[in-house]
């Protein structure tokens, strides 16, 4: 029986046959990676307010297992490939969403959280009785609008002292203050009606405890945790 000799010619092919399969590999592999992308405040780069850097985002992408094994197994790489660009930062205001978005390359597959608001009416949306609201939503909307990723997933804004007046901290009456967090929560409503999808922070966190919070105000590491939790099923669904 003859022996294969296989011609130089047969040889190139073959070699660059591999190649492209090599390369419809890769671009396969490029298509199927999932990249989450934070933006906003505090509550998704809440990272600094516990001993491990825990954030949302980090838990979304990969669950620690250790400190969290109730999420096991329910995390984007559980399903594929994935990873985190984080951009949101503690302390921000919508003011500073477009500064986050500078230089933003999306390629394949995204999906876009926001969590804004807090810091907006800390800094005096709290007292509002004018404009103030109506401004923070069209600067929203603008910067949703403008977002180059879908789906968006838009987190509204909680209430720390979790319904109850006797925990107020702010030095205004009550009654204003869940008024103008009521306002801002609705228009963030009808922003992610529009453009996306609202993950309800504010109902979710109602139901919680002192524990989910550090700092009066920002998210502990069980909050980190349970902020995760109330974007879970949207994107993992997505």
């Amino acid at each position: 029986m003859a022996l294969f000799r296989p011609t130089r010619r047969r040889f190139i092919q073959a070699v660059a046959g591999a190649g492209v399969l090599t390369l419809l590999g890769c671009n396969r592999q490029e298509q199927a990676m999932m990249t989450l992308y934070t933006f906003g405040d505090s509550i998704l780069d809440c990272g600094r307010y516990n001993e491990f850097g825990v954030h949302p985002g980090q838990l979304l992408v990969q669950n620690d297992d250790r400190l969290f094994p109730e999420f096991q197994g329910q995390d984007l790489v559980s399903r594929g490939s994935a990873r985190l660009e984080h951009r949101a930062r503690d302390g921000a205001t919508v003011e500073g969403l477009p500064y986050q978005a500078q230089g933003l390359r999306v390629e394949g597959r995204a999906i876009a959280l926001i969590t804004i608001g807090g810091n907006d009416l800390l800094r005096g949306l709290i007292q509002d009785t004018g404009a103030g609201i109506t401004t923070f939503a069209s600067a929203l909307d603008t910067f949703v609008q403008q977002l180059p990723i879908r789906p968006v997933l838009l987190g509204n804004v909680y209430d720390p002292t979790l319904g109850d007046d006797r925990r107020n901290f702010l030095g205004v009456d009550a009654a204003i203050a869940r008024k103008n967090l009521q306002r801002m929560n609705k228009a963030i409503q009808e922003i992610a009606s529009r453009y996306g999808q609202l993950v309800d922070l504010h109902a979710h966190f109602l139901k919680g405890d002192p524990s989910w919070f550090t700092a009066t105000i920002e998210p502990s590491l069980r909050g980190a945790s349970e902020v995760r939790r109330a974007f879970l099923p949207y994107v993992i669904g997505k």
